[in-house]
């Protein structure tokens, strides 16, 4: 691959997280969270299938590691018995590019039949899918397309989702004023667990 070629992909990417629409509904979504974890007690549950659901998976731990407890559910599995996981006061972080993911579509019915009221977060690329209309907060991607040759693998639309992801997280560190001392207990061990503490004074 040619130096221009790597440049050019670059120069997607970064236009894609460029477009993502900045509206209200971070706010809405961090207050959310918030409310729902470090008020209530309740813990963020993400899901997601496939490319999606290791973007899902990636941002629980990262609130982990913030102060914000959560967990990822995989869809599949949480018609097997995995739904249990979920409890009152929990809310939910669905991540569908389509908006039409038929696991995580299912998903929120089984999570409303399990927790009365249990609100979402959505993130997708489509305003008008069915996902988005269950939605109590709906995050928009702006519809990166593929950088893949093919215009079909999960790529900049995966980097997109990321990117929301951590502006959730950084929202609701500064929501929570979150400090150097409570991530040094949460990182005993490697380098940013040294790190953290030497910013402790």
């Amino acid at each position: 691959m040619t130096n221009k070629e790597i440049l050019s992909i670059l120069d997607h990417e970064s236009k894609a997280i460029k477009n993502i629409p900045v509206t209200e509904a971070f706010d809405q979504a961090i207050d959310l969270i918030v409310e729902q974890v470090s008020h209530k007690k309740g813990k963020l549950v993400t899901s997601g299938m496939g490319k999606a659901g290791q973007i899902a998976e990636n941002i629980a731990t990262t609130f982990c590691s913030t102060g914000t407890p959560s967990i990822f559910l995989h869809p599949s599995e949480a018609q097997h018995g995995d739904l249990g996981v979920l409890q009152e006061n929990d809310i939910m972080l669905l991540i569908s590019n389509s908006g039409k993911t038929r696991e995580i579509i299912e998903l929120v019915k089984l999570a409303s039949n399990l927790v009365n009221g249990i609100k979402f977060i959505v993130i997708t690329s489509d305003q008008d899918s069915l996902l988005a209309q269950e939605a109590d907060v709906c995050i928009l991607t702006g519809k990166p397309e593929e950088v893949c040759t093919l215009g079909l693998t999960p790529t900049t639309s995966t980097t997109v989702m990321t990117v929301i992801g951590d502006i959730l997280v950084v929202g609701t560190m500064k929501k929570n004023n979150f400090t150097a001392v409570e991530y040094a207990k949460r990182h005993h061990g490697g380098y940013l667990g040294d790190k953290s503490r030497g910013l402790i004074k």
